[in-house]
């Protein structure tokens, strides 16, 4: 006797399929041309092209989003300088030795609410068993621009 098993995905009426979303296909297409421009730079160029590229991605920002955007390069540029500016999914973000550290996520981006700081896990922001990776922002404040330029400091040591 032969058992034979049909995909549900085709087969069952009414139910669309789940895979990513076009802002999803979006990222990723902007990520691998990302990743051919930068095959193409020279080492010497690669920091400059990369923060030309991220100023030029923050000019497109909405006007809130474009606020947050300039003020947090401003700020982890000075917070972090060995941090390297670079797009990433279509997305400022800073890395160490290749890296992503941070990156700002505009609300457009994939339809939020808010902006995000994020921190991926090659930052070193350990503390105990939990602690915040995202930081949903609608505006800065002082002191929460002190708060940033610490956390990015901590992130990129």
């Amino acid at each position: 006797m032969t058992t034979t098993t049909k995909s549900t995905r085709a087969t069952t009426p009414g139910k669309a399929f789940d895979g990513f979303t076009t802002d999803e296909r979006a990222a990723m297409k902007e990520h691998a041309q990302e990743l051919k421009n930068s095959a193409r730079r020279s080492p010497r160029t690669a920091k400059a092209d990369g923060e030309a590229d991220v100023l030029a991605k923050i000019a497109e920002m909405s006007e809130t989003d474009r606020v947050i955007g300039a003020r947090l390069h401003d700020l982890i540029k000075a917070s972090a300088p060995a941090l390297t500016p670079k797009l990433w999914y279509g997305m400022p973000a800073y890395a160490k030795n290749g890296k992503i550290v941070c990156f700002f996520q505009s609300a457009k981006k994939f339809n939020s609410r808010y902006a995000t700081l994020g921190f991926s896990d090659q930052a070193n922001l350990d503390d105990g068993t939990a602690w915040p990776t995202a930081f949903a922002l609608t505006t800065l404040t002082p002191a929460d621009e002190v708060r940033i330029s610490a956390l990015v400091a901590q992130a990129a040591s």
